[in-house]
């Protein structure tokens, strides 16, 4: 059988691919990089906007037409949301639809034996993904993923260090994903922090980095070792901010910090860094959000040293409460509060690479073919002053100016 896989959203979804895609091959069939001549296809979805689940139901149907007889499987997040099941049940060619990530259900949906392959196998990107958790305990309004999620569920810390360590065989860099990390252990008595030490005492070489994190969540444990962890843990940090307000924090649900608290976090994690990758979630036109609002959140980001944003005009999930707050914002409101958010961002982007110019740098080899570059432990794209290196390649160079404001890796020691 050659099995389709297409995954939206965040590197969750993308973990939880891979394990769909290790149990097809385990099994003897083939996964294939297009639907058309394909028997099945598995879309791995995404709930976090109305456009990533229109991302979806497009994708679906474009691939029936390519391929009539196609037997389709939807996964992931819209999935598991109760109202959303029937519309992607009615979609052409869908046989199943498995929520989350499930990966044995759907191996059952495609008709393949559920044995899964020893966990650490070799997965397509060249940084692996370790899934340590599952779900969330928080409430935000704006949020679907709780409803399709659940609760948080930690993966035992014996199971992930094992896995680490089969990955670390085949991948120079292991991320911990998941869907709320820094709850990782709170249902084990045990934590984040925890964990990460004994990845890096116990899994020797492979260079660690943390999906997104709250910034109240990085306690002492951690900020050690993304401050003194060496070449083992990446100095970077992605901490969803949402808002600069404390009024529309609140209204968020996003009840356990302030904008101060964020700020005086990261400033504490990154003063006197050269080298630290920071990043952040922001919305803008979330119901009640008015220009002061706003102009709060562009002062706490010019404040901070974010070094990129993933800024999103508020999207209404159905069957959050914040489809029912009071005071919606204006569309073109919303989308004009984000272009100046990601203009800040570019800037302060720029700017931060230019600093890292005549700077070491832990460089990966990522892409392929002619599209290789490299990518820095703090999260900046680079290009490779030696286009033959192979990709998954790691080296520690020297980082100079390039063309158009780019950044060039040349290599002086090999890891």
């Amino acid at each position: 059988m050659r099995v389709y896989l297409r995954t939206f959203g965040c590197r969750a979804n993308h973990a939880d691919t891979e394990a769909v895609r290790a149990i097809i091959t385990a099994a003897g069939h083939e996964v294939v990089g297009t639907s058309e001549g394909a028997d099945a296809a598995v879309f791995n979805s995404c709930a976090v906007t109305a456009q990533a689940e229109a991302d979806v139901r497009h994708a679906v149907r474009r691939a029936a037409r390519e391929a009539p007889r196609l037997r389709t499987v939807v996964m992931g997040c819209v999935a598991g949301l109760d109202d959303r099941r029937p519309a992607l049940a009615a979609l052409p060619g869908v046989t199943h639809v498995v929520p989350g990530g499930d990966a044995d259900a759907v191996a059952r949906a495609l008709g393949i034996d559920a044995v899964r392959p020893s966990a650490g196998a070799r997965q397509q990107g060249t940084r692996a993904l370790l899934r340590i958790q599952d779900g969330c305990d928080e409430h935000c309004t704006f949020c679907a993923t709780t409803m399709a999620r659940g609760a948080n569920r930690s993966r035992p810390a014996d199971e992930l260090v094992r896995e680490a360590a089969r990955l670390a065989e085949h991948h120079p860099e292991i991320v911990l994903t998941g869907i709320h990390i820094g709850t990782y252990g709170v249902d084990l008595g045990t934590s984040l922090g925890a964990l990460l030490e004994r990845l890096v005492r116990e899994v020797p070489l492979v260079r660690f980095r943390l999906s997104s994190v709250e910034a109240t969540e990085v306690d002492d444990r951690i900020g050690a070792l993304l401050t003194g962890g060496g070449d083992r843990v990446a100095p970077f940090l992605h901490s969803p901010l949402q808002s600069g307000s404390g009024r529309l924090l609140r209204r968020m649900g996003r009840h356990w910090y302030t904008p101060e608290q964020y700020a005086v976090r990261i400033e504490r994690l990154t003063a006197g860094r050269p080298a630290f990758g920071l990043g952040a979630d922001v919305i803008t036109g979330f119901p009640g959000e008015t220009d002061e609002d706003h102009a709060r959140t562009v002062a706490l980001c010019e404040r901070l040293p974010f070094t990129y944003l993933h800024v999103f005009p508020f999207s209404g999930r159905p069957g959050t409460p914040a489809v029912r707050l009071p005071d919606p914002v204006a569309p073109p409101v919303a989308r004009a509060r984000a272009a100046e958010l990601r203009l800040l961002a570019a800037c302060k982007q720029t700017a931060y690479a230019a600093s890292r110019a005549g700077a070491r740098a832990d460089v990966i080899v990522v892409g392929r073919g002619p599209d290789r570059s490299g990518l820095t432990e703090d999260y900046l794209t680079v290009r490779l002053a030696d286009p033959t290196l192979p990709r998954g390649h790691r080296f520690v160079g020297r980082l100079g100016a390039g063309a158009g404001g780019s950044l060039v890796a040349a290599a002086h020691r090999y890891l």
